[in-house]
């Protein structure tokens, strides 16, 4: 499950640093936001993203199951 986590928040943890990051820009402006707060967004994003990629790794481990897989 930690391999699966790993691979799912290299997607997961910039898509939501990008998300997070354009919070200040809304709020204050393109111009008028303090270059930290870019920063600390983004942070907090990639943060927010390992829950999240530890969540998406566990549900997809329960639906694959236990049991044998087949090859093909």
């Amino acid at each position: 499950m930690w391999k699966l986590a790993a691979i799912l928040f290299i997607v997961i943890g910039p898509t939501l640093a990008g998300t997070f990051a354009l919070v200040p820009m809304t709020f204050y402006g393109i111009n008028a936001f303090a270059p930290w707060l870019l920063a600390v967004f983004a942070g907090v994003g990639a943060l927010v993203a390992v829950p999240i990629s530890l969540l998406v790794a566990r549900r997809i481990d329960t639906v694959m199951g236990p049991g044998p897989r087949k090859t093909a």
